[in-house]
């Protein structure tokens, strides 16, 4: 250890006695009132040292002024170094600031916004656009140069519709028939990225996925999705299950599977038959013997008075 160093440890006496001069620079730099009690001092080198002093402003819980002084080589006059607030151990600080690329969550995306994409970003690999150099942005409609602009963003010009139309049969037309023809693609990276996410919300390890009678592989309302990832994904159409409209991996399932339970057809009643070439006579009076009582008369019964 230097003697420099151990001489920086002990504060010089004529600058830590000049707590006067550092208390009026710091009142000088902050608000009236403000500045409050000496609470310490602090050995910066040689011949330089800082006062610390309590910091009564309203909402700096904690913080303190320092002014800092020094003197030169054999000289007895002090002066000062310079005057700043700092926070202290108990300080209120505000939480570390964090980029935007990092604080962006799925969802924060609204109408208007633009959201540039790295051109290092991981996810992507340059497509086939017909020429040994990929174009290094994908082209942007002229609608949204302004916007780029204004989120600071730097995409290439032109549009979409500004490309020239590949000759029927080329590698090129081909390539766009396949999709392929873009600036950028989805890497291997990218597909095992965006994999991951969707088997975490409707994969085989969900709790639906785990009480479900059959996996969405052999559902009816599955619709298959083209390329690679449709080996192992494809989008629910089932209005009443909870994935519908989201991709969903093969090894899900839900109870809303088309074949867990067939609702057999309930019986229809026959039509009623009616035969049209037949009468049925209806008579105006009932028949004599229709009643309980016969027709005769009983004699016995009539001269016992009965009728």
């Amino acid at each position: 250890m230097s003697a420099a160093t151990t001489r920086s440890r002990t504060p010089d006496r004529l600058c830590a006695e000049a707590i006067d001069l550092a208390r009026t620079a710091a009142e000088e730099a902050a608000a009236p009132g403000v500045v409050g009690e000496h609470i310490g001092v602090v050995s910066e080198g040689d011949r330089v040292v800082t006062h610390f002093f309590e910091c009564k402003e309203p909402g700096y819980r904690g913080w303190r002024w320092a002014a800092t002084v020094a003197r030169a080589s054999r000289a007895k006059i002090v002066t000062l170094d310079e005057v700043v607030l700092l926070p202290g151990r108990d300080a209120v600080l505000a939480p570390e600031w964090v980029p935007w690329s990092e604080r962006l969550r799925p969802g924060d995306l609204g109408p208007g916004d633009l959201l540039p994409t790295d051109q290092e970003d991981l996810r992507l690999e340059p497509g086939f656009s017909g020429e040994e150099e990929p174009p290094p942005n994908s082209a942007l409609a002229e609608g949204l140069t302004e916007l780029a602009e204004r989120e600071d963003a730097d995409v290439s010009p032109g549009s979409p519709a500004a490309q020239s139309v590949p000759a029927r049969g080329s590698i090129t037309s081909v390539a766009e028939e396949l999709g392929m023809r873009r600036a950028r693609v989805l890497s291997r990276y990218g597909l095992h990225v965006a994999a991951d996410r969707w088997e975490e919300s409707f994969g085989p390890k969900t709790a639906m996925a785990q009480a479900a009678p059959a996996t969405c592989a052999s559902c009816g309302f599955l619709a298959p999705i083209g390329g690679s990832l449709g080996q192992a994904f494809g989008v629910c159409g089932n209005e009443f299950s909870p994935a519908d409209g989201r991709v969903v991996s093969l090894a899900y399932g839900c109870g809303a599977h088309s074949e867990a339970a067939v609702m057999p057809t309930p019986p229809r009643p026959p039509l009623p038959v009616v035969d049209e070439t037949r009468v049925d006579p209806f008579p105006l009076r009932p028949a004599a013997d229709s009643g309980s009582v016969p027709a005769e008369g009983d004699d016995e019964a009539a001269e016992l008075g009965h009728a």
